[in-house]
């Protein structure tokens, strides 16, 4: 990348003077010594490189973070990720934690639901609510959202395969409630990308899979104005072994094939750009995970203004939702994970997230309790109200560590992107196996450091109590127990999907789902046509498997 010449002293006196209106601006009649607490800048900088590399918050490259007044204008929402059991359990959940002082739902669905089974399928026994909610159908998503004005909460869906027909459900159970689609606020993953290289709950070969995920974009950007239609995430591949560099570049690399994808539709990217959101985990390196944010932030813009010429400041935004790193959480002295949970959600913090899920201490057992899920969303509000960090914009920019662990990371990432675009992109790459060899490399390492005790993990390969020998020793886990879902549940469950069948219009349903069929054939955009099959009450292991018939599936990669 050629580099700019040197920026003058006067402008960046300049540019100061113009941060510091549009900061005055947000925060009201606020003291120049007020604003030089959110540690702008000083006045000259003789090399002239401040304002290229990291410049002010809120200006490109966004190093410092997307908002020029970031945490002190707006908080980041506490969006608490839940699900489990059944949708009238969960909505339980949700209600909890809302009134508990959450400002977002984030919904986790069953294992079942994310590769397209409905609760009575073979392949869906002993899955069924274990690790999320099972949503089959438009009782069951108007069962999750009762009493929740989707006019005014915000909703997240971790869906990705099935991520067309839960989007459908959504806009099906809002609408039935008064609420048209134009007005839900949310954002719906749909990042299928990941599931072939870090995670595995993918159905379709890759290319229709594709198809599936810029429908829901294309349909979304000109029918959902307030909806976020995609969340390419990092967060997945980090769990899988990944480092901080391999996370930035191969997330990039995953949107970039996703920006040419809705391109080709003929979409605007300047409309299209703004609301593309991106997930990152927050592992256990506290100041290379602040680094890792403000790296990333960087590389986006450059790579959205040099790669796509986009022209809109908001385009070249790179808007984060981070989640602590479950893959840190243990089993052995589950108490620790607390503190663990507190660090990772600092360095989000500071690395200028825009929404934070912090894990609760028993998720290495079992799914969170009441309890736990309490103390996780306390962790974020003590973070937000007492340790006086949102107070600052970036309080550690200029650190020399934190600016060269950025440079680093940045440098690291632009070396895999180019691997990856001399191949062909990230379709290309994931066919050749590219990602998942890097990452289970790195992996690899990572198990021959811990076992060599070269990487120390408190209470698993050093200062463990009970028996060292056996990782899961009673004593170690401090009685804590997750919750568990009964057989029983999972049967009920499987017993409403059958009558949810039993007294619908089989007529109208079977009508929707071959006309479905039928589009999902051709290039027409096939959200509309899923739209009206759930509302005539096809199930989601039925719209699913009418693309398997169709598209077909993909065989499981040996990389899980």
């Amino acid at each position: 990348m050629t580099r700019p010449a040197p920026t003058s002293s006067a402008a960046q006196r300049a540019s100061r003077s113009a941060w510091k209106a549009r900061a005055r601006a947000t925060l009201g009649d606020t003291s120049d010594a007020e604003l030089d607490a959110l540690l702008a800048p000083a006045p000259v900088d003789p090399e002239g490189t401040y304002l290229e590399r990291i410049g002010f918050p809120g200006e490109t490259p966004f190093t410092r973070g997307i908002q020029p007044t970031m945490y002190r204008g707006r908080l980041w929402t506490l969006r608490q990720y839940s699900g489990f059991g059944s949708a009238r359990e969960t909505n339980r959940r949700f209600r909890y934690l809302l009134q508990g002082g959450q400002t977002g739902l984030s919904v986790a669905f069953d294992l079942p639901t994310q590769i397209g089974y409905d609760p009575d399928h073979e392949r869906a026994r002993g899955e069924v609510g274990r690790c999320g909610v099972p949503i089959p159908s438009r009782a069951a998503m108007d069962t999750l959202f009762t009493g929740i004005p989707l006019d005014r909460a915000t909703v997240s869906m971790t869906i990705n395969a099935t991520a067309p027909i839960l989007l459908a459900l959504l806009v099906a159970t809002a609408e039935k409630n008064g609420v048209p689609r134009a007005r839900l606020s949310g954002t719906v993953q749909n990042d299928i990308l990941k599931e072939y290289i870090a995670r595995g709950t993918y159905i379709y070969p890759p290319e229709a899979s594709m198809r599936l995920t810029t429908d829901l974009i294309e349909f979304a950007t000109r029918e959902m104005p307030e909806w976020n239609y995609i969340s390419v995430s990092g967060y997945h591949m980090r769990e899988a072994g990944a480092t901080a560099p391999q996370e930035v570049a191969f997330t990039i690399a995953n949107a970039i094939a996703y920006v040419e994808s809705v391109r080709a539709r003929g979409l605007d990217l300047d409309e299209f750009l703004p609301r593309l959101s991106f997930f990152f985990s927050s592992d256990r390196d506290f100041l290379g995970e602040i680094a890792k944010f403000r790296a990333a932030r960087r590389m986006w813009a450059a790579t959205v203004r040099e790669r796509f010429g986009a022209k809109r400041s908001r385009s070249m935004q790179l808007r984060f939702h981070t989640q602590t790193a479950g893959s840190s959480l243990t089993a052995q002295q589950p108490e620790l994970n607390v503190v663990r949970t507190t660090l990772e959600a600092l360095s989000a913090v500071l690395g200028g997230t825009q929404s934070l899920h912090t894990n609760a201490l028993d998720e290495a057992i079992g799914l969170p309790t009441e309890a736990s899920a309490r103390l996780a969303l306390r962790t974020q509000q003590i973070l937000a109200e007492e340790s006086g960090i949102p107070n600052t914009v970036d309080p550690l920019a200029g650190s020399y560590e934190i600016e060269q662990r950025t440079e680093s990371i940045e440098s690291e990432a632009r070396e895999y992107l180019a691997r990856v675009d001399d191949m062909g992109g990230s379709l290309v790459a994931i066919e050749r196996g590219y990602f998942q060899a890097e990452i289970a490399r790195e992996a690899y390492r990572s198990a021959r450091a811990r076992e060599a005790r070269e990487e120390i993990i408190v209470g698993v390969n050093d200062l463990f109590e009970g028996n060292p020998g056996f990782s899961l020793f009673p004593s170690e886990r401090r009685g804590v127990r997750g919750q568990r879902i009964s057989p029983a549940e999972e049967r009920h469950q499987a017993s409403l999907v059958r009558r949810w069948r039993e007294n619908r219009d089989a007529a109208r349903t079977a009508s929707t789902l071959e006309a479905l069929a039928r589009a999902s054939r051709t290039s027409q955009n096939v959200l509309p046509l899923v739209i009206e099959a759930v509302r005539a009450g096809a199930t989601l292991g039925e719209i699913a498997d009418v693309w398997r018939g169709i598209f077909g599936e993909q065989p499981p990669s040996r990389a899980f």
